[in-house]
């Protein structure tokens, strides 16, 4: 399957380097040079992927993200020179599913893309169902319900509530958690773990008390029988 890609970056010989590679890799490629491209095309095109530039012109990639986010769950990347921190968790914030800075390894931003994309897709997960009280994940689809009503959850969301059910009642510390999700080259910052922890709480409603924080340890999922 030619899985199809959409590259928002602003600078013309990144955006074709990027291209020419994932082009030899299969994929099937569409450019944007600024914010307000990216944006048109996720509105009239369906994508497996996103790669955001930060720094582009009429539109960063935090408005394109965010904008985004509004309408669509595709899988979202940073790839910006920006290596702060708190740019980091701004853009997990808006619903970015992962980061890489410049200048970074082809190499390791593939193997970064097709990690997401089966994740998405649901490849690694072998059992259809899993129910604990009142929450099912049909892993098939990547469906989830909450007291029978579907939560609408964003890829990275679903992966972390998957992993906290696949381990019930098992205290997960942050780094666990962000290399089940993330792999051992996860560029980010554990509280990147914190931010997605919150907004998945935010979507399960009165079932977020099922996700406990165990201080100084991480968190665990336990079944509420209320």
């Amino acid at each position: 399957m030619n899985y199809k890609l959409l590259v928002g970056e602003d600078d013309d010989r990144m955006r074709e380097i990027i291209c020419d590679y994932f082009l030899a890799k299969g994929f099937c490629v569409t450019k944007a040079k600024n914010g307000l491209e990216v944006i048109e095309k996720t509105e009239t095109e369906a994508f497996d992927l996103v790669f955001l530039d930060i720094m582009m012109p009429l539109l960063d990639g935090y408005g394109a993200c965010q904008k985004i986010r509004s309408h669509n769950e595709v899988p979202i990347v940073f790839i910006t020179a920006k290596a702060e921190e708190e740019d980091s968790l701004v853009g997990y914030m808006l619903g970015a599913d992962d980061y890489i800075t410049k200048p970074f390894s082809f190499a390791l931003l593939y193997a970064k893309a097709m990690a997401l994309i089966n994740r998405t897709k649901g490849k690694i997960i072998n059992q259809s169902e899993i129910k604990i009280g009142s929450i099912m994940v049909q892993t098939l689809t990547r469906t989830v319900t909450v007291n029978e009503r579907i939560a609408e959850l964003s890829p990275k969301e679903y992966d972390l509530l998957l992993c906290l059910m696949e381990n019930k009642n098992r205290i997960l510390s942050r780094d666990q958690i962000i290399q089940k999700l993330w792999g051992y080259d996860f560029d980010g910052y554990d509280r990147a773990v914190d931010t997605h922890i919150k907004k998945l709480r935010a979507k399960l409603g009165d079932k977020a008390k099922c996700i406990r924080t165990v201080f100084k340890a991480g968190y665990q999922f336990v079944e509420d029988r209320a």
